[in-house]
Formats: structure tokens, C-alpha cells, sequence
């Protein structure tokens, strides 16, 4: 089941959804297809790709997306819309 996450990683799980369905779309995969790809819900990939729906999900559901998505693990984790330090630089 999924948790609400944390605030000092909630900046992480919306760039990595977003990558997420980046990557999906670039790929041409709904979120159903990548839903069954690797057996979850379209609801579980839709939650996960919403920067408005920030909840925490197994390392088991995100190796199974990067092996869909056939990108490597520390590739996805590291991409982003923002480099952190533009983020961390709050005025």
C-alpha cells in the first residue's frame, strides 16, 4: 500500500513521475499498457505520474517500470525537469 511521502522527498517523487511519464509517452505506451507490463493498476501508474498525487511506491514497482521503460534504474532515479541545485535555491 502506498504512503504519503515525506516532505523533504516530496521534490524527488514528482520529478521521477514525471520522468516516468515522459519516458512512457516517448516510448509510446499508455498508462494502462505500462500498467500491465507490469502487472499493477492504470491507477497505480496514474498516481504515480501525478505531481499532485505524491505517494511513495515499492523499489519492486519502480525496477519493474524501469525494466518496461528499458532504462537503467540510476538513469530514471537521476533524471529531472530541475538540476537540484536550481530547486534548493529558494528566494
Amino acid at each position: 500500500m502506498a504512503k504519503t511521502v515525506s516532505f523533504e522527498n516530496r521534490d524527488k517523487f514528482v520529478q521521477l513521475g514525471i520522468a516516468i511519464s515522459a519516458l512512457r509517452r516517448f516510448r509510446g505506451m499508455t498508462q494502462q499498457d505500462l500498467a500491465e507490463r507490469i502487472g499493477v493498476s492504470r491507477d497505480t501508474i496514474r498516481n504515480i505520474e501525478n505531481p499532485n498525487v505524491i505517494r511513495s511506491f515499492s523499489a519492486d514497482t519502480f525496477l519493474k517500470i524501469t525494466y518496461a521503460l528499458d532504462v537503467k534504474a540510476d538513469v530514471l532515479l537521476n533524471a529531472s525537469v530541475f538540476p537540484d541545485k536550481i530547486l534548493s535555491n529558494k528566494k
